[in-house]
């Protein structure tokens, strides 16, 4: 069977190209941790490979003969949610099953198992009584690696930290030696709300014997390219340098999106062995990752109702000043969720392709119910008409912002994302719209591309003429200049108290060698 790139469930080395699992994380910490009884923390965001890297490791752990390593996924006790007496039997049940793939029948963890069903213990000690049975039986020390444990709510969450922390002193002879706690977030970031207690919880009080928590990182440049060289080796399709680049460039490493990119252009777009994957074709494979909103992405979109989430991204979509006063709870949990990173002193969405997501969901249904039509602003010869097109969204906008800007959760960037709704609903099917945003950036950058036509629009809300006017000014002209533009448009929306006539207007300036046509709204 010919490998392939996966996109769904763990990596199977036999099956599927991956990145070598003992890059992802420092093998040597962890057998450090482990041989010091530690407790720790891997988080990292969604689909970036961390079951398939623990899988891998806890198989490795047995086959040394050390340790008995057991990894477990207690996700399906999500539904039972603050229901301790029902969801920490079907943890238990969990360990199990796990244990039938992954380890010897006469380990003693079946006997114990069968023998706590017919007891009567309190759901409140069920998990640390079972741990300690099995350490206590147990030839070899335990090493417990338990997966997503930020999917459990409320009570149910606090009792498996609770119970892990109250063995820990007996470990290792009476506890796991070591156990490994694995999930979006770090634990200090859980607020998990007590229904029993009518509180919340902080997850660093309720689980206070970590001792690191490590993050796993997302492929290096060096990592995406071995990574599709392994398709090469296997099938002789090549890629290009530029392929390669681009690949990276749009995805940052995220390791579903490398992957789903490279799945797309190799076994969906371009089948033929013989023929190169370029730039060209990696673009389409991200414009229909885009289109189909596939299950990773939808997951990503769910975040942006978050509040805590809501406040960092309206605030990036507009590029406001970073004088804005975000908790750092707040910002290193977007950073942990993967939707933002840090880059040159800014906070900006992780990657190119979620850059062009949010913004798209955040106004799709905008997009599907605006009465605009593509044919109206299409010249005779094919080209686009920016000038028409932005007259008629000036028209728009005064008549109808009111009603539209209220329709979206994101009032900040309300004005930028009705105009992109606009723009996008015209340019789908014919050319794209390429974004640049970031916190303190103070404007957003968009490039639309549309056969020989590269068109900048920079937004901006108005300020001052020197801060908005001026400035804006010069940074059209920038990036026309760096994005080799045939024309150039400072959009500036002034939210202050005025009459419709005093904010809008519209006339050319030149910078330099280049005309820029200015519309105020």
């Amino acid at each position: 069977m010919e490998k392939f790139f996966t996109i769904a469930g763990p990596v199977k080395p036999d099956k599927h190209y991956y990145v070598p699992l003992s890059t992802r994380l420092s093998e040597p910490e962890l057998y450090e941790l482990i041989e010091q009884e530690k407790y720790f923390i891997l988080h990292a965001p969604r689909q970036t490979g961390k079951t398939s890297t623990v899988l891998n490791f806890a198989r490795e752990l047995n086959n040394q003969g050390t340790y008995t390593a057991l990894y477990v996924n207690i996700e399906s006790a999500q539904a039972l949610r603050d229901n301790i007496e029902k969801a920490l039997p079907v943890i238990i049940q969990e360990f199990h099953t796990r244990a039938k793939g992954l380890l010897p029948p006469e380990d003693p963890i079946f006997t114990i198992f069968e023998s706590l069903k017919t007891e009567q213990v309190p759901a409140g000690s069920l998990l640390a009584t079972f741990l300690n049975n099995w350490a206590t039986q147990s030839p070899k020390p335990i090493v417990l690696f338990i997966d997503e444990i930020d999917s459990l709510i409320g009570d149910t969450l606090l009792s498996v930290l609770r119970q892990l922390r109250s063995g820990y002193d007996g470990r290792p002879h009476a506890f796991p030696q070591s156990v490994c706690l694995i999930g979006v977030r770090d634990v200090r970031d859980y607020r998990i709300w007590s229904e029993a207690g009518k509180q919340v919880i902080l997850g660093g009080s309720a689980f206070n014997i970590k001792a690191e928590s490590l993050r796993l990182n997302d492929f290096t440049k060096a990592e995406v390219q071995d990574l599709y060289l392994q398709h090469t080796n296997a099938t002789g399709q090549q890629f290009s340098d530029d392929a390669f680049n681009y690949a990276f460039e749009i995805t940052r490493g995220q390791p579903w999106l490398v992957n789903a990119l490279a799945y797309q252009a190799c076994f969906r777009d371009v089948t033929n062995r013989t023929t190169s994957i370029t730039k060209e074709v990696i673009e389409r494979a991200k414009e229909t990752l885009i289109a189909r909103r596939d299950t990773h992405l939808d997951v990503l979109i769910d975040r942006l109702q978050e509040p805590r989430i809501k406040n960092i991204i309206d605030a990036i979509v507009t590029g406001i000043d970073t004088s804005c006063n975000f908790p750092s709870d707040d910002i290193q949990y977007a950073l942990d969720l993967g939707l933002i990173a840090r880059r040159n002193n800014n906070l900006v969405i992780a990657n190119p392709i979620y850059q062009e997501v949010l913004p798209r969901e955040l106004t799709y249904s905008t997009q599907l119910t605006l009465p605009q039509q593509q044919a109206w602003y299409i010249n005779t010869d094919g080209s686009l008409n920016i000038h028409k097109m932005l007259t008629e969204f000036t028209q728009f906008y005064r008549e109808n912002s009111p009603i539209w800007l209220e329709r979206f959760a994101y009032k900040e960037a309300g004005p930028h994302l009705l105009i992109m709704a606009f723009l996008q609903r015209i340019i789908n099917g014919g050319g794209r719209i390429n974004r640049e945003y970031a916190l303190g950036r103070d404007r957003v950058d968009l490039l639309i591309l549309w056969k020989t036509q590269r068109i900048v629009i920079e937004l901006k809300i108005w300020h001052s003429a020197t801060k908005t006017l001026l400035n804006g000014l010069e940074q059209t002209a920038r990036y026309m200049d760096t994005s080799h533009a045939t024309e150039g448009h400072l959009v500036i929306f002034d939210k202050h108290e005025k009459s419709w006539d005093e904010k809008i207007y519209n006339r050319q300036e030149q910078i330099g060698n280049k005309i820029i046509t200015i519309w105020g709204m």
